[in-house]
């Protein structure tokens, strides 16, 4: 396989890294608005539950009862957790390092898998999906 060719290659590869990246990304946004508006509405409905008055005389249910906009806001957020909101909202750090502990288990394999193969090439990828071309290692 000629250089040229080799080129061609790579930047094919590019082209469908960048692509599946940048897929991701609307999707996530609306994720992340999602998981906002949510805990913009917990917030606020715990704030409303936690200063009425009644809250402390009767009991945890009825307190909760009386709190609706608390309750649905926050049992909805505990439904998107469960749904693997926290998964979505990170997806397009596909190409980060693995190393932080704050990525979904999907997304660490994702990126150690494709740092892995590219290592082999001496390339990288920054988290757009572009390719980073390392200079040869020396071999003695």
């Amino acid at each position: 396989m000629n250089s040229l060719e080799q080129a061609e290659d790579l930047k094919a590869f590019e082209r469908r890294l960048t692509e599946y990246v940048s897929c991701l990304q609307p999707a996530t946004g609306r994720w992340r608005m999602i998981l906002i508006v949510v805990s913009v509405c917990t917030a606020t409905g715990a704030w409303n539950w936690l200063i009425d008055p009644d809250t402390q005389k009767v009991s945890f249910f009825s307190s909760l009862w009386n709190h609706p906009f608390f309750t649905i806001s926050c049992v909805t957020l505990i439904g998107l957790f469960f749904a693997g909101i926290h998964k979505r909202v990170v997806a397009p750090s596909i190409c980060r390092t693995s190393a932080s502990a704050d990525f979904s288990l999907i997304t660490c394999s994702i990126a150690a898998r494709c740092r892995t193969v590219l290592a082999e090439y001496n390339m990288s990828c920054d988290d757009t999906g572009k390719l980073i071309l390392k200079p040869r290692p020396h071999i003695q």
